[in-house]
């Protein structure tokens, strides 16, 4: 594929990760009378990556993320030299994403943009929960190293074929049910600095932290799963392993 369809996957899919997870939470989750909640939103963002893993998958990879990006990298799955082609797209396709949900929302009556407004992340006062930086940044290292991992595992050539979008969009279910009231999930820079942008404020100071714990974490998972994951040429095949 050419620079310029990866480039468009890669923003068309963040955009629709951004657009369905966020304008969820947005749009959906406190619904008067019946909302779908953090748990319909948790699985909203697993599906938006479920579904973009299987429609451009074979396009551009479907990172969607600058984390999964740079975590892909450090495990010897992606070129340094395509990273900014990528990382450009994804925050690209986040901000006009984050920008039409505003367009959205704000048509209804009594809509009133608020410091945490549009999903954004953050911390301290900007927490769902309260929860302090500490806890924030370890929460984001350690749900972004997992990603990495399962992304990483269930992409291998040696993982049963054709499951690895399930995978990973469970796994980023998972990871929201888990992170919503400590930062409101971020795990992907991109996600995080759409409304960012829009919000402004409190919610673009404290956007550094979504950007270098997810980093961290993608690294490290991408660089654990290449320790993990490396055949050791000693071994002898599983039996079976070699038919």
């Amino acid at each position: 594929m050419s620079n310029t369809q990866r480039g468009l996957a890669e923003l068309i899919g963040t955009f629709w990760l951004v657009f369905g997870g966020c304008g969820s939470a947005v749009l959906a989750a406190g619904f008067p009378v019946v909302g779908i909640g953090f748990v319909g939103v948790s699985l909203a963002f697993g599906l938006t990556v479920l579904t973009m893993a299987y429609s451009i998958g074979h396009i551009s990879g479907c990172h969607l993320n600058p984390a999964v990006t740079l975590g892909l990298w450090a495990g010897g799955r992606f070129p340094a030299k395509d990273i900014p082609l990528y990382l450009a797209a994804q925050v690209i396709g986040a901000t006009i994403a984050a920008y039409l949900l505003y367009l959205i929302a704000s048509g209804a009556p009594g809509f009133a943009l608020g410091p945490t407004s549009l999903a954004v992340n953050g911390f301290a006062a900007q927490s769902p929960g309260q929860y302090s930086m500490a806890a924030g940044a370890a929460i984001e290292v350690v749900l972004t190293f997992i990603f990495l991992l399962v992304i990483m595992g269930s992409t291998d050539t040696r993982a049963p074929a054709g499951f690895a979008p399930i995978a990973i969009g469970l796994a980023l279910t998972l990871i929201h049910l888990i992170s919503i009231p400590v930062t409101n999930t971020s795990v992907n820079p991109a996600r995080s600095t759409g409304p960012a942008l829009i919000i402004g404020g409190l919610a673009l100071q404290q956007l550094w932290l979504f950007w270098v714990a997810p980093i961290v974490g993608g690294i490290l998972g991408g660089l654990g799963y290449r320790a993990l994951g490396a055949e050791d040429p000693k071994r002898p095949p599983i039996s079976g392993e070699a038919l």
